[in-house]
């Protein structure tokens, strides 16, 4: 389930990717499959781990077209152990959230992306996210949960203050909202109710069959309550 748009964020073949915050590694896939030289980078080396093994499973099955490579970097967002403007496009996929010194990992961002590269940064959307907090305190006081809640306004204009140029931005996943509040009104562990069990399964069979009906109510619904919001920046 990605989360970027890769037609706005063009990958292929010379083009080298950071996936910051790579967790199991859904983007970083996505962009190997494209042909680009991708960098998977995170703190847990558990999750780091398992990306590299799906890297040789996609080797191995011809999903990895010719010269393109995968690595694993473990490492934090805040010191990251690479040269100034190393990479062409940096992916920060539900990561900003997570850090109480956020502008220290936006200037980062900055510093290892080359003059004229994009980003793509995404984080919870303000209103699903309000709801959240609003009702489950164990979802954003859990250990390396959420810190904060962005506005649309506050994410640019942090974002600008480091250097960066503003471009277009989206919603996403406006039929998760819904699943994550239920989880946080019936416990965000209790993944045993029966309401957050069906409405799981309903997103997994979306994911899975992508009917055209879901498609469509999706797209409605993501403008609204999209889980996500992704904004698309370039380092002049």
């Amino acid at each position: 389930m990605l989360t970027v748009d890769f037609a706005r964020l063009p990958v292929g073949p010379g083009v080298r990717v950071l996936d910051l915050g790579c967790g199991g590694g859904r983007h970083a896939f996505e962009a190997l499959r494209r042909g680009a030289d991708v960098t998977a980078f995170d703190m847990d080396q558990s999750e780091l781990d398992g990306v590299a093994a799906m890297f040789t499973a996609m080797d191995k099955a011809g999903e990895v077209p010719e010269g393109a490579t995968g690595e694993i970097v473990q490492g934090t967002a805040l010191d990251m152990p690479f040269e100034d403007g190393s990479f062409d496009r940096v992916i920060a996929a539900e990561v900003l959230e997570h850090i109480p010194d956020d502008m220290t990992a936006m200037r980062e961002i900055f510093r290892v992306l080359r003059s004229g590269g994009t980003a793509a940064v995404t984080v919870p959307s303000f209103l699903p996210e309000r709801i959240c907090w609003a009702l489950s305190e164990a979802y954003h006081t859990a250990p390396g949960g959420h810190v904060r809640i962005y506005t649309l306004a506050e994410l640019s204009a942090k974002l600008k203050s480091v250097g960066f140029e503003i471009g277009p931005h989206h919603y996403a996943h406006g039929l998760h909202s819904p699943y994550w509040w239920i989880k946080c009104a019936v416990g965000v562990n209790n993944d045993d109710h029966p309401l957050a069990k069906a409405y799981h399964q309903l997103l997994v069979w979306d994911i899975m069959k992508r009917p055209a009906a879901t498609r469509i109510a999706e797209s409605l619904l993501n403008p609204i309550i999209g889980k996500s919001v992704v904004l698309y920046i370039r380092k002049p």
